[in-house]
């Protein structure tokens, strides 16, 4: 049991202490207002939107891939939605079309590229951040598109009633409890070992404690916001194809040895393609919630986002290297980004320091990877 805690868990309670720190610190420096109900609600939702890039962004590294174009694409999408809102007055669902269709759109161009003409990923997507970027400001002869409709605002400005809220998290946590006694069964069913009943329990426990707590400090403020619950929808569905489906299987193959994926049967080329059709679609997400956060589309907004998401990624368990990664772990990756920014701007610390110490924090986990690989 010790082995199997060792290899699986290790990471997730190293994640788990990183953001206890954090927390910790920023609580202290900030004499209690960065765990106050309204600043947990902002860090909620600005979590948001490095997590929803971190998802579509965990899928491109499984496959052995990155993508540089992410920023670029949702400043630009971002731009497109709000130019159909505030110029041509769509209403809102037909934005959200428009918004999600071109960002798959443009995730499948570069897919395309890199899949079937061989193009390393790393160029295509370089080219598509300078040229996502010059499209943006084209769009929008680099001025700020606003003010965004009240119906968008919705996406990323309002709040789940309370009755509602309460409702989705106590769902949760008894699908998480049922989870788990579902999974022990098939276990046993099956003849394969399970860990310590108490052991999985006791962290199913703390999960439902964690959600519960968090549940109480956002009704004490305004609700759960409605960025969140989007964010929570796209984790249980990119969890469901990365673990459940044969999709999300092939992706793990192709980063782990592309070759015998290849001999195997498997069309890497059109895996490769879709992962990056997928990617662009949680960007155009991501897009929606910036802009109707901003209130406004701007050519500067998403500037330096991929650093974040791929950080988020790393920080969160997923090999550079690919085969290796998951959802959940992007997403808490994306939670201790989100709460360095939050800390260190309520510190008012220089905004070169900011960038100084994410730089550092991406190249010591991306160090912590090449060395746990050598261990290995």
């Amino acid at each position: 049991m010790f082995k199997t805690i060792k290899t699986s868990q290790l990471q997730l309670f190293a994640m788990l202490a990183a953001m206890l720190l954090i927390v910790v610190f920023f609580s202290f420096a900030t004499d209690g207002a960065f765990v106050s109900p309204r600043n947990i609600s902002n860090l909620i939702r600005q979590t948001a939107i490095v997590g929803v890039l971190a998802i579509g962004m965990v899928f491109v590294i499984i496959s052995a891939e990155i993508d540089l174009s992410v920023g670029s694409m949702m400043g630009l999408l971002g731009g497109v939605a709000a130019i159909l809102d505030v110029w041509f007055h769509f209403p809102i669902m037909l934005t959200v079309l428009i918004t999600v269709a071109a960002g798959l759109v443009l995730g499948l161009f570069n897919g395309w590229w890199v899949a079937y003409q061989k193009v390393p990923s790393f160029i295509v997507t370089l080219a598509g951040m300078l040229a996502f970027r010059g499209i943006l400001v084209g769009l929008t002869n680099g001025a700020t598109v606003a003010p965004t409709s009240s119906s968008l605002a919705i996406v990323g400005q309002s709040y789940i009633p309370s009755g509602w809220g309460i409702s989705v998290v106590s769902l949760l946590c008894l699908g998480l409890v049922a989870k788990v006694y579902a999974r022990r069964k098939a276990r046993h069913k099956h003849g394969v070992e399970n860990q310590s009943a108490k052991f999985e329990y006791a962290k199913a426990t703390i999960a439902v404690a964690v959600l519960m707590g968090l549940l109480f400090i956002l009704e004490s403020y305004r609700g759960i916001p409605t960025p969140i619950l989007i964010m929570g929808g796209l984790i249980l569905i990119a969890t469901y194809v990365a673990k459940r489906t044969s999709f999300g299987r092939r992706i793990y193959a192709i980063g782990g040895n592309i070759e015998a994926t290849r001999m195997s049967g498997v069309n890497v080329e059109r895996t490769k393609m879709l992962v990056f059709g997928f990617n662009g679609m949680m960007v155009a997400v991501a897009a929606l919630i910036l802009t109707s956060r901003l209130g406004a589309g701007s050519p500067a907004a998403g500037n330096m986002a991929e650093l974040d998401a791929i950080a988020a990624c790393v920080i969160g368990g997923a090999s550079l290297a690919g085969g290796v990664g998951a959802v959940v772990g992007a997403i808490m990756g994306a939670l201790i980004m989100a709460s360095l920014d939050n800390g260190m701007s309520m510190l008012d610390v220089p905004t070169f320091w900011q960038l100084i110490v994410k730089g550092m924090i991406l190249l010591l986990a991306v160090w912590l990877d090449v060395k746990t690989k050598k261990a290995q």
